[in-house]
């Protein structure tokens, strides 16, 4: 039997959630990708989404958040510090950093903060007016549609 991980495209999509849930719950592997830095993703009700990242160390003017395209980027360069540390032991990382999240259509960023440590954005998906489903109303009576067409028959 074959099994596919799709714990990926999972964790790096936003608004696919329910289709994500369904497949990764459908084809569940045990299988985790390392990565850095660690980060959790957040439905927080039907159309506002949350990522938070774990980036200590990093100042608000070393990192970078851009989307393009429907994909949104999250960097991190750490400064170059004009003086050097002699460390016994040093467990914080500051490796510069690049991560990519798939947004769905019409999530957009609402806004980003950065507090002890951790960078969190909020995400909200707005459908347009006009894709959204539109209850049609059932009206007792002639159909107009055919009384239009008899209309024209005769006319012919």
């Amino acid at each position: 039997m074959t099994t596919f991980d799709l714990s990926p495209l999972y964790r790096s999509s936003i608004g696919f959630d329910q289709l994500a849930s369904a497949l990764d719950s459908a084809l569940r592997s045990d299988q985790t990708a390392p990565g850095y830095p660690p980060y959790n993703i957040e439905a927080l009700d039907e159309n506002h989404y949350g990522i938070t990242l774990a980036v200590a160390g990093f100042e608000e003017s070393e990192l970078d958040i851009q989307t393009e395209k429907g994909v949104l980027t999250i960097s991190g360069k750490k400064a170059k510090n004009k003086e050097p540390h002699k460390y016994l032991y040093q467990g914080i990382a500051t490796r510069s950093f690049e991560r990519k999240f798939n947004l769905a259509d019409y999530v957009e960023v609402t806004e980003a903060s950065l507090v002890n440590g951790l960078l969190s954005i909020s995400l909200k998906r707005e459908v347009p007016e006009a894709m959204k489903p539109k209850s049609i109303p059932i009206t007792q009576g002639e159909n107009k549609v055919i009384e239009h067409q008899k209309k024209e028959d005769k006319a012919a």
